[in-house]
């Protein structure tokens, strides 16, 4: 198998280092998923202006949370669970849907149960929802705009969760206290 790069301030592409400079400033280090991605300074770019655009949308943190984890459990990405676990920690979203998310067990209301459906709905059929899907979505009491919002976050999940999967990127200690397996 490939070994792939983890790069430092000091070996990343000249395109990269202020944008893992930046990871650094954020984070207090350089996520061990920016140093594999600083080896492609667009694809770590693209990442960082799609968590950004993803957080700016009409989700509150709970919601943020349930989209994320619901796509990283699906794709079983041993990296961003347990990553997520810690931002959802630190959004100070509720830990019981913390749990509920990383053990395949019902949210802790029906409107998050129906934004956790639809996510994985979409994962699932690529996209392709029935009419009686969207209409359960909407009688949630989302809309149109959550349904696109949706696909946002699920590109920039599919960003990470594979490249974490052919990297084989390494769990940072910080999240290393909430480290994951997908369970059969």
């Amino acid at each position: 198998m490939s070994t792939f790069t983890f790069h430092t301030l000091e070996s990343a592409p000249e395109q990269s280092k202020l944008l893992l400079q930046d990871s650094q400033q954020a984070f207090g280090m350089i996520p061990s998923l920016h140093a594999v991605m600083a080896e492609a300074p667009n694809v770590l770019e693209a990442y960082k202006k799609l968590h950004v655009l993803f957080q700016n949308t009409s989700f509150d943190a709970e919601e943020l949370t349930v989209v994320w984890q619901t796509i990283n459990v699906e794709h079983g990405c041993h990296y961003c669970v347990p990553a997520h676990t810690a931002i959802a920690n630190m959004m100070k979203v509720d830990p019981a849907l913390t749990e509920a998310l990383r053990n395949g067990e019902a949210m802790t209301t029906p409107k998050l149960q129906a934004l956790h459906d639809t996510t994985l709905a979409m994962l699932r059929q690529r996209g392709q929802l029935s009419e009686a899907q969207i209409q359960a979505f909407f009688a949630a009491g989302y809309g149109q705009q959550q349904l696109l919002e949706i696909t946002l976050g699920m590109a920039q999940k599919v960003m990470s969760n594979y490249i974490n999967h052919f990297a084989q990127t390494p769990v940072d200690a910080p999240f290393k206290p909430f480290a994951w397996e997908k369970s059969d």
